[in-house]
């Protein structure tokens, strides 16, 4: 049977991936961020799973306004970085895991959530930076990852209560998987942040950490926060907040385990014009 041993959560914001990619990292403005994530790639080198099923939202690279799918798997068996306009990343290619994404769709649409199986596509920063953030700089990924896009650009998008239950429904999945895997599941976006408007450059540092805080104790309870509060509290790219849960939604203790062991918490502003926040749970079987 496979099994989610853990949960990563990490903001993906493109100027930390240009940072990495421009041997940046060092400068003064760079280094306390980079050095943040040092105990991670420690960890992550220790905790390799076979499978890591990474959420993120797509940024107009895949999907254009054109088609909007909600949820969208990738079932593919490679991924290229995507040309965001300045050209792909100099990043291995993402290989995938065909077997396991399909048997993640079957599970999860039968259990009435809709999902848009992808067989090819092209992931954009959204995915690379944080598999940069926590592996490196390697020659290969350390192992096959499953891109898992939410709509979280275009309204209507999905509530935090919806994409909760999205990640039992995963977590079940994963669990019902024939195979002996040890899956990661990662949620990725945010933290407060606002790239346009009036109110462009929004930091709210104690929204920001009293959802860390609730992410670690009370998911059920953060998962009925509305859109508004995001929105108002967080900037209108904080939604990209709601992909956490359901990273969150697929660990042992929402399904009635032990509570999860806090590995890693970090927060820093700034990177760029936005906070970072990132979060490593590992579940006690």
């Amino acid at each position: 049977m496979a099994k989610i041993t853990a949960s990563v959560y990490t903001s993906h914001v493109p100027a930390i991936g240009a940072a990495i990619d421009l041997k940046k990292t060092g400068e003064a403005y760079w280094q306390p961020l980079f050095a943040g994530y040092e105990p991670s790639k420690k960890w992550m080198a220790e905790n390799t799973p076979d499978v890591i099923f990474l959420v993120y939202n797509d940024h107009a690279t895949a999907f254009s306004l054109d088609i909007i799918p909600t949820f969208a798997i990738g079932c593919a068996a490679e991924f290229a970085p995507a040309d965001e306009g300045w050209g792909p990343r100099p990043v291995p290619k993402v290989i995938g895991h065909p077997e396991l994404a399909a048997h993640i769709a079957q599970s999860v649409i039968q259990d009435d959530f809709d999902l848009t199986i992808v067989n090819r596509m092209d992931v954009d920063h959204g995915l690379t930076v944080p598999l940069s953030l926590m592996c490196g700089e390697p020659q290969a990924w350390p192992c096959p990852v499953i891109p898992f896009a939410v709509n979280v650009v275009q309204y209507p998008v999905p509530s935090g209560r919806r994409c909760f239950m999205l990640g039992q429904a995963i977590r079940k999945a994963v669990e019902s998987f024939d195979r002996d895997l040890e899956v990661q599941i990662w949620g990725t976006g945010g933290m407060s942040h606002q790239l346009q408007g009036p109110r462009a450059g929004l930091i709210n540092r104690e929204w920001d950490k009293a959802f860390l805080d609730r992410l670690i104790a009370d998911p059920a309870g953060l998962a009925q926060v509305p859109h508004i509060e995001y929105v108002r509290e967080a900037g209108s790219e904080g939604i990209e907040l709601v992909m956490w849960l359901i990273a969150r939604g697929a660990m042992s203790d929402v399904a009635g385990g032990p509570a999860p062991t806090v590995r890693h918490r970090f927060y820093h502003v700034p990177a760029s014009n936005t906070a970072v926040g990132h979060l490593i749970l590992e579940n006690n079987q």
